[in-house]
């Protein structure tokens, strides 16, 4: 069953999609002028910042996202809080097949592809474990959510 917080997550992206993004915006703000140290959560979650070119604009589009890490890899879900679409960042980072990422104060490039099969499921688990609500956005739509890996492109 949908877990409450899940459910508003959902209803406000559905409803107040332009509420979600002002405080996004406030969010991207907020971290990159701290260096991470504050806007580093979301539900009380660890998040980082994505930035990567919009596929139409050719515009920096920079979004948050929970922090899932796999080893020196991220990994992303294109939830969308469960709504029927992908969300535009998902699209653009599949459209780019690279961004870049910060993560508190450190800065790096990093390619991104979608996973699948064995290396999906797992990628899943660790992104549910890390952030149970993907289940719910998962049970709130009829899509299979996407699920995609950043690997560094330079050494730290």
């Amino acid at each position: 069953m949908a877990s409450i917080s899940g459910r508003i997550a959902n209803f406000m992206s559905r409803r107040f999609p332009h509420v979600v993004a002002k405080n996004t915006h406030k969010q991207v703000d907020q971290y990159r002028s701290s260096d991470g140290a504050k806007g580093n959560t979301l539900f009380g979650k660890p998040v980082f910042l994505l930035d990567v070119v919009g596929r139409s604009s050719g515009e920096l589009r920079p979004v948050m996202l929970m922090l899932v890490e796999r080893g020196d890899d991220l990994v992303v879900v294109g939830s969308n809080g469960g709504n029927p679409k992908a969300p535009n960042w998902y699209l653009n980072l599949m459209a780019a097949g690279q961004a870049q990422v910060q993560v508190g104060a450190r800065r790096w490039q990093v390619s991104a592809r979608e996973v699948d099969g064995e290396e999906r499921d797992k990628c899943w688990d660790l992104a549910t474990q890390a952030y149970p609500d993907f289940s719910s956005y998962q049970e709130l739509t009829q899509r299979r959510l996407p699920v995609a890996v950043l690997e560094r492109l330079e050494p730290e």
